[in-house]
Protein backbone atom coordinates (compact mmCIF):
# COMPACT_ATOMS: atom_id res chain seq x y z
CA UNK A 1 0.00 0.00 0.00
CA UNK A 2 1.36 3.60 -0.72
CA UNK A 3 2.07 6.01 2.02
CA UNK A 4 0.02 8.73 2.15
CA UNK A 5 1.64 12.42 1.67
CA UNK A 6 2.83 13.82 5.57
CA UNK A 7 1.07 16.91 4.68
CA UNK A 8 -2.78 14.88 3.82
CA UNK A 9 -1.28 12.65 7.26
CA UNK A 10 -1.30 16.19 9.75
CA UNK A 11 -3.83 17.91 7.24
CA UNK A 12 -1.58 20.98 6.96
CA UNK A 13 -0.37 22.60 4.00
CA UNK A 14 3.47 22.67 2.93
CA UNK A 15 4.08 26.12 4.61
CA UNK A 16 3.26 25.46 7.76
CA UNK A 17 5.10 26.34 10.21
CA UNK A 18 6.96 24.20 12.95
CA UNK A 19 4.57 25.18 15.54
CA UNK A 20 1.65 24.28 13.46
CA UNK A 21 3.15 21.12 12.68
CA UNK A 22 3.69 20.14 16.28
CA UNK A 23 -0.10 21.49 17.09
CA UNK A 24 -1.12 19.26 13.94
CA UNK A 25 0.71 16.56 15.21
CA UNK A 26 -0.47 16.16 18.76
CA UNK A 27 -4.56 16.57 17.53
CA UNK A 28 -3.98 13.54 15.81
CA UNK A 29 -1.59 11.81 18.76
CA UNK A 30 -4.44 12.78 20.86
CA UNK A 31 -7.08 11.42 18.88
CA UNK A 32 -5.50 7.98 17.70
CA UNK A 33 -3.97 7.56 21.41
CA UNK A 34 -3.69 4.27 22.18
CA UNK A 35 -4.95 4.55 25.84
CA UNK A 36 -8.12 6.47 23.96
CA UNK A 37 -8.77 3.95 21.65
CA UNK A 38 -7.83 0.42 23.19
CA UNK A 39 -7.60 -2.32 20.75
CA UNK A 40 -8.31 -0.19 17.92
CA UNK A 41 -5.83 -1.66 15.37
CA UNK A 42 -7.11 1.39 12.39
CA UNK A 43 -6.00 3.55 15.20
CA UNK A 44 -3.54 2.30 16.08
CA UNK A 45 -2.17 2.52 12.64
CA UNK A 46 -3.04 6.32 12.23
CA UNK A 47 -1.16 6.89 15.86
CA UNK A 48 1.58 5.31 13.82
CA UNK A 49 1.33 7.08 10.34
CA UNK A 50 0.95 10.76 11.99
CA UNK A 51 4.31 9.97 14.60
CA UNK A 52 5.81 9.12 11.00
CA UNK A 53 4.78 12.57 9.38
CA UNK A 54 5.99 14.48 12.55
CA UNK A 55 9.11 13.21 12.46
CA UNK A 56 10.17 13.98 9.26
CA UNK A 57 8.34 17.41 8.66
CA UNK A 58 9.67 18.51 11.91
CA UNK A 59 13.16 18.05 10.95
CA UNK A 60 14.17 20.79 9.11
CA UNK A 61 17.16 18.82 6.57
CA UNK A 62 14.42 15.72 6.64
CA UNK A 63 11.22 18.16 5.65
CA UNK A 64 13.48 19.65 2.44
CA UNK A 65 14.56 16.36 1.03
CA UNK A 66 10.70 14.83 1.36
CA UNK A 67 9.42 18.11 -0.20
CA UNK A 68 12.09 17.82 -3.23
CA UNK A 69 12.04 14.05 -3.67
CA UNK A 70 9.02 12.74 -2.08
CA UNK A 71 8.95 9.67 0.45
CA UNK A 72 12.35 8.71 -1.21
CA UNK A 73 13.91 11.38 -0.16
CA UNK A 74 13.52 10.24 3.05
CA UNK A 75 13.83 6.47 2.76
CA UNK A 76 10.02 5.70 1.98
CA UNK A 77 10.51 4.38 -1.66
CA UNK A 78 8.34 1.12 -1.72
CA UNK A 79 10.43 -1.78 -1.92
CA UNK A 80 13.46 0.35 -1.33
CA UNK A 81 14.02 -1.35 2.36
CA UNK A 82 13.46 1.69 4.23
CA UNK A 83 11.25 3.30 6.87
CA UNK A 84 11.08 7.51 6.64
CA UNK A 85 9.47 7.51 9.92
CA UNK A 86 12.44 5.43 11.77
CA UNK A 87 9.73 3.70 14.10
CA UNK A 88 9.65 0.44 14.38
CA UNK A 89 7.04 -0.01 17.40
CA UNK A 90 5.00 2.20 19.53
CA UNK A 91 7.54 2.14 22.06
CA UNK A 92 9.71 4.01 20.01
CA UNK A 93 7.33 6.75 19.18
CA UNK A 94 6.77 7.44 23.01
CA UNK A 95 10.72 7.72 23.61
CA UNK A 96 10.82 9.97 20.94
CA UNK A 97 7.72 12.01 21.22
CA UNK A 98 6.77 11.40 24.57
CA UNK A 99 6.49 14.89 25.70
CA UNK A 100 4.06 16.50 23.02
CA UNK A 101 1.12 14.55 24.83
CA UNK A 102 1.58 16.74 27.99
CA UNK A 103 -0.26 15.48 31.17
CA UNK A 104 -2.89 13.91 28.93
CA UNK A 105 -1.99 10.46 28.85
CA UNK A 106 0.62 8.16 31.03
CA UNK A 107 2.15 6.68 28.22
CA UNK A 108 1.30 3.05 26.14
CA UNK A 109 -0.75 0.47 27.79
CA UNK A 110 -2.05 2.76 30.49
CA UNK A 111 0.78 4.42 31.75
CA UNK A 112 3.00 0.77 31.33
CA UNK A 113 6.25 3.38 30.55
CA UNK A 114 5.61 5.80 32.96
CA UNK A 115 7.93 8.33 32.70
CA UNK A 116 11.13 6.02 32.22
CA UNK A 117 13.80 7.84 30.33
CA UNK A 118 14.73 5.49 27.41
CA UNK A 119 18.09 6.42 25.69
CA UNK A 120 18.27 6.20 22.05
CA UNK A 121 21.86 5.79 20.16
CA UNK A 122 23.45 7.69 17.72
CA UNK A 123 22.66 8.12 14.14
CA UNK A 124 25.69 6.83 11.88
CA UNK A 125 26.24 7.73 8.34
CA UNK A 126 27.63 6.22 5.45
CA UNK A 127 27.86 7.17 1.99
CA UNK A 128 27.48 5.13 -1.10
CA UNK A 129 28.97 5.58 -4.46
CA UNK A 130 26.79 3.75 -7.21
CA UNK A 131 27.73 3.82 -11.43
CA UNK A 132 25.08 4.45 -13.79
CA UNK A 133 23.76 1.07 -13.80
CA UNK A 134 23.17 0.39 -10.56
CA UNK A 135 21.71 4.02 -10.24
CA UNK A 136 19.28 3.04 -13.67
CA UNK A 137 18.49 -0.59 -12.32
CA UNK A 138 18.72 -0.08 -8.39
CA UNK A 139 21.02 -2.19 -6.20
CA UNK A 140 21.70 -3.90 -2.67
CA UNK A 141 24.43 -3.37 -1.16
CA UNK A 142 26.01 -4.43 1.84
CA UNK A 143 28.32 -2.43 3.58
CA UNK A 144 30.45 -3.15 7.03
CA UNK A 145 29.70 -0.84 9.49
CA UNK A 146 31.54 0.01 12.46
CA UNK A 147 29.19 0.95 15.20
CA UNK A 148 27.96 0.33 18.71
CA UNK A 149 26.03 -3.16 19.38
CA UNK A 150 24.34 -4.49 22.58
CA UNK A 151 26.41 -6.72 24.57
CA UNK A 152 25.62 -9.91 24.20
CA UNK A 153 27.04 -11.30 27.39
CA UNK A 154 24.11 -8.72 29.47
CA UNK A 155 21.62 -9.03 26.61
CA UNK A 156 22.29 -4.82 26.74
CA UNK A 157 21.18 -4.44 30.23
CA UNK A 158 24.65 -3.46 31.55
CA UNK A 159 23.88 -5.85 34.69
CA UNK A 160 26.18 -8.95 35.25
CA UNK A 161 23.97 -12.05 33.42
CA UNK A 162 20.97 -9.83 32.43
CA UNK A 163 19.85 -9.55 36.08
CA UNK A 164 22.19 -8.23 38.43
CA UNK A 165 19.97 -4.79 39.01
CA UNK A 166 17.08 -3.52 41.59
CA UNK A 167 14.51 -1.19 41.00
CA UNK A 168 15.13 2.44 42.11
CA UNK A 169 13.56 3.01 45.42
CA UNK A 170 14.00 6.42 45.08
CA UNK A 171 11.33 6.67 41.65
CA UNK A 172 9.91 3.24 42.43
CA UNK A 173 10.50 2.43 38.80
CA UNK A 174 9.07 5.03 37.45
CA UNK A 175 12.13 7.01 36.65
CA UNK A 176 10.91 10.55 37.28
CA UNK A 177 10.18 12.31 41.07
CA UNK A 178 6.92 14.21 41.74
CA UNK A 179 7.20 17.05 43.65
CA UNK A 180 4.31 19.31 45.37
CA UNK A 181 5.11 23.07 46.16
CA UNK A 182 2.57 25.53 47.61
CA UNK A 183 2.19 28.71 45.90
CA UNK A 184 -0.34 31.83 46.46
CA UNK A 185 -2.26 30.05 43.62
CA UNK A 186 -2.26 26.71 45.05
CA UNK A 187 -0.34 23.74 45.16
CA UNK A 188 1.81 23.07 41.94
CA UNK A 189 3.05 19.24 40.70
CA UNK A 190 6.56 18.99 38.68
CA UNK A 191 8.14 16.30 37.57
CA UNK A 192 11.69 15.58 36.95
CA UNK A 193 14.08 13.15 36.33
CA UNK A 194 14.92 10.61 39.17
CA UNK A 195 18.18 11.83 40.48
CA UNK A 196 18.93 8.11 41.82
CA UNK A 197 19.25 6.45 38.53
CA UNK A 198 19.18 8.87 35.96
CA UNK A 199 15.75 8.25 34.66
CA UNK A 200 16.41 4.55 34.21
CA UNK A 201 13.93 3.54 36.85
CA UNK A 202 16.41 0.64 37.93
CA UNK A 203 19.84 0.35 39.91
CA UNK A 204 22.50 -1.73 38.73
CA UNK A 205 23.69 -3.84 41.37
CA UNK A 206 26.87 -5.78 39.50
CA UNK A 207 27.82 -4.60 36.30
CA UNK A 208 28.57 -6.72 33.70
CA UNK A 209 32.23 -6.79 33.02
CA UNK A 210 32.18 -6.80 29.49
CA UNK A 211 31.01 -3.98 28.85
CA UNK A 212 31.42 -1.89 32.20
CA UNK A 213 27.53 -1.49 32.87
CA UNK A 214 26.74 0.39 29.49
CA UNK A 215 25.11 -2.56 27.63
CA UNK A 216 27.17 -1.07 24.40
CA UNK A 217 30.26 -2.63 22.97
CA UNK A 218 32.31 -1.77 19.60
CA UNK A 219 31.85 -4.25 16.99
CA UNK A 220 31.22 -4.26 13.22
CA UNK A 221 28.11 -5.53 11.33
CA UNK A 222 27.54 -6.57 7.89
CA UNK A 223 24.37 -4.64 6.93
CA UNK A 224 21.94 -5.17 3.16
CA UNK A 225 20.55 -1.90 2.18
CA UNK A 226 18.72 -1.95 -0.77
CA UNK A 227 18.79 0.97 -2.59
CA UNK A 228 15.34 2.28 -5.03
CA UNK A 229 16.65 2.68 -8.81
CA UNK A 230 16.34 6.66 -9.98
CA UNK A 231 18.59 8.07 -6.64
CA UNK A 232 20.91 10.72 -6.79
CA UNK A 233 24.56 12.44 -5.84
CA UNK A 234 23.29 13.83 -2.49
CA UNK A 235 19.70 12.05 -1.69
CA UNK A 236 19.95 10.68 1.84
CA UNK A 237 18.10 7.25 2.69
CA UNK A 238 17.37 6.72 5.57
CA UNK A 239 17.95 2.62 7.27
CA UNK A 240 15.92 2.38 10.89
CA UNK A 241 17.67 1.25 13.67
CA UNK A 242 20.32 -0.11 12.31
CA UNK A 243 22.81 3.23 13.73
CA UNK A 244 24.23 2.80 16.85
CA UNK A 245 22.74 0.93 19.36
CA UNK A 246 21.21 2.53 22.92
CA UNK A 247 22.79 2.41 25.98
CA UNK A 248 20.77 -0.42 28.48
CA UNK A 249 18.26 -1.91 26.12
CA UNK A 250 17.76 1.54 24.34
CA UNK A 251 16.30 2.24 21.16
CA UNK A 252 18.93 1.66 18.05
CA UNK A 253 19.66 4.53 16.16
CA UNK A 254 19.32 5.07 12.34
CA UNK A 255 21.82 4.26 9.28
CA UNK A 256 21.90 7.04 7.41
CA UNK A 257 22.87 6.60 3.82
CA UNK A 258 24.35 8.97 1.46
CA UNK A 259 24.31 9.02 -2.47
CA UNK A 260 27.27 9.16 -4.53
CA UNK A 261 27.93 9.15 -7.85
CA UNK A 262 30.56 7.96 -10.17
CA UNK A 263 31.79 9.06 -12.83
CA UNK A 264 30.43 7.53 -16.61
CA UNK A 265 33.25 8.12 -18.61
CA UNK A 266 31.16 9.01 -21.64
CA UNK A 267 27.66 9.86 -20.40
CA UNK A 268 26.50 13.01 -18.00
CA UNK A 269 23.48 13.16 -16.16
CA UNK A 270 21.12 16.04 -16.65
CA UNK A 271 18.29 15.28 -14.19
CA UNK A 272 17.27 11.79 -15.08
CA UNK A 273 18.41 12.25 -18.61
CA UNK A 274 21.59 11.54 -20.12
CA UNK A 275 23.89 13.25 -22.68
CA UNK A 276 26.33 12.14 -24.80
CA UNK A 277 28.15 13.82 -27.88
CA UNK A 278 28.90 12.12 -30.72
CA UNK A 279 31.75 13.48 -32.74
CA UNK A 280 31.23 12.83 -36.27
CA UNK A 281 34.10 13.53 -39.26
CA UNK A 282 32.64 15.82 -42.29
CA UNK A 283 31.92 13.00 -44.45
CA UNK A 284 30.56 11.44 -42.22
CA UNK A 285 27.44 14.38 -41.19
CA UNK A 286 27.10 15.22 -44.93
CA UNK A 287 26.57 12.03 -46.52
CA UNK A 288 24.81 9.88 -43.38
CA UNK A 289 26.31 7.44 -41.28
CA UNK A 290 25.73 4.21 -38.42
CA UNK A 291 26.66 5.71 -35.40
CA UNK A 292 26.98 2.93 -31.91
CA UNK A 293 25.88 5.03 -28.87
CA UNK A 294 26.79 3.75 -25.61
CA UNK A 295 23.84 3.28 -22.93
CA UNK A 296 24.08 1.92 -19.24
CA UNK A 297 22.74 -1.26 -20.87
CA UNK A 298 25.52 -1.71 -23.62
CA UNK A 299 26.08 0.42 -26.70
CA UNK A 300 22.75 0.69 -29.43
CA UNK A 301 23.12 1.61 -33.17
CA UNK A 302 21.74 4.78 -34.27
CA UNK A 303 21.52 6.03 -38.06
CA UNK A 304 22.73 9.55 -38.92
CA UNK A 305 21.10 11.51 -41.96
CA UNK A 306 23.03 12.62 -44.92
CA UNK A 307 23.15 16.38 -44.31
CA UNK A 308 22.23 16.58 -40.58
CA UNK A 309 23.47 19.69 -39.26
CA UNK A 310 25.87 20.11 -36.14
CA UNK A 311 24.08 20.85 -32.72
CA UNK A 312 21.21 18.58 -33.40
CA UNK A 313 19.97 16.91 -30.63
CA UNK A 314 18.62 13.06 -31.56
CA UNK A 315 16.33 11.65 -28.73
CA UNK A 316 16.43 7.85 -27.83
CA UNK A 317 13.32 8.08 -25.42
CA UNK A 318 13.50 5.66 -22.53
CA UNK A 319 17.20 5.26 -22.54
CA UNK A 320 17.67 7.65 -19.06
CA UNK A 321 17.07 6.81 -15.52
CA UNK A 322 13.91 6.14 -13.66
CA UNK A 323 12.32 8.80 -11.96
CA UNK A 324 12.73 7.82 -8.25
CA UNK A 325 9.42 8.15 -7.57
CA UNK A 326 8.24 6.32 -9.81
CA UNK A 327 7.25 8.32 -12.55
CA UNK A 328 8.48 6.95 -15.79
CA UNK A 329 11.99 7.61 -17.55
CA UNK A 330 14.23 10.00 -18.99
CA UNK A 331 16.20 9.87 -22.37
CA UNK A 332 19.56 9.52 -23.36
CA UNK A 333 19.99 13.03 -25.53
CA UNK A 334 22.46 12.47 -28.31
CA UNK A 335 23.88 16.00 -29.40
CA UNK A 336 25.52 15.74 -32.60
CA UNK A 337 28.92 17.79 -32.88
CA UNK A 338 31.10 18.02 -36.41
CA UNK A 339 35.24 16.88 -36.26
CA UNK A 340 37.07 19.61 -38.29
CA UNK A 341 40.65 18.22 -38.87
CA UNK A 342 43.25 20.71 -38.17
CA UNK A 343 45.88 19.17 -40.83
CA UNK A 344 44.89 18.47 -44.80
CA UNK A 345 47.36 16.21 -46.92
CA UNK A 346 47.62 17.80 -50.52
CA UNK A 347 45.17 15.38 -51.94
CA UNK A 348 43.09 16.06 -49.59
CA UNK A 349 43.52 19.63 -50.09
CA UNK A 350 41.97 19.46 -53.29
CA UNK A 351 39.32 17.57 -52.79
CA UNK A 352 38.10 20.09 -50.10
CA UNK A 353 38.98 22.94 -53.26
CA UNK A 354 36.85 21.47 -55.78
CA UNK A 355 34.65 20.85 -53.17
CA UNK A 356 34.31 24.56 -52.76
CA UNK A 357 32.89 25.41 -56.55
CA UNK A 358 30.72 22.37 -56.84
CA UNK A 359 26.96 22.89 -56.78
CA UNK A 360 25.76 21.48 -53.63
CA UNK A 361 28.09 23.76 -51.76
CA UNK A 362 27.28 27.29 -54.04
CA UNK A 363 23.72 27.67 -52.49
CA UNK A 364 25.05 28.26 -48.77
CA UNK A 365 23.09 27.86 -45.41
CA UNK A 366 19.78 29.95 -44.27
CA UNK A 367 19.86 32.37 -42.94
CA UNK A 368 19.56 30.42 -39.29
CA UNK A 369 22.20 28.65 -40.02
CA UNK A 370 24.59 31.66 -41.17
CA UNK A 371 23.90 32.53 -37.35
CA UNK A 372 24.53 29.16 -36.19
CA UNK A 373 27.48 28.68 -38.56
CA UNK A 374 28.92 31.97 -37.52
CA UNK A 375 29.14 31.00 -33.46
CA UNK A 376 30.49 27.85 -35.22
CA UNK A 377 34.00 29.97 -36.96
CA UNK A 378 33.98 32.15 -33.64
CA UNK A 379 34.50 28.99 -31.39
CA UNK A 380 37.55 28.36 -33.80
CA UNK A 381 39.18 31.45 -34.17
Amino acid sequence: MAKRDYYEVLEISKTASAEEIKKAYRKKALQYHPDKNPDNKEAEEKFKEAAEAYEVLSNQDKKQRYDQFGHAGVGGAAGGGFSGGGFRDMEDIFASFGDIFGGHFGGFGGGSRGGRRVSRGSDLRVKVSLNLKEIIEGVEKKIKVKKHVACEHCNGTGAKNGSSYSTCSTCRGSGQVTRITNTILGQMQTSSTCPTCQGDGKIITDKCTHCAGEGIVRDEEVISIRIPAGVGEGMQLNVSGRGNAGRRGGINGDLLVVIGEEEHPDLQRDGNNLIYNLFLSFPEITLGATAEIPTAEGKVKVKIDAGTQPEKILRLRGKGIPDVNGYGHGDLLVRIHVWIPKRLNTEEKKTMEKLLNSPGFLDGPSADEKSFFQKMKDMFD
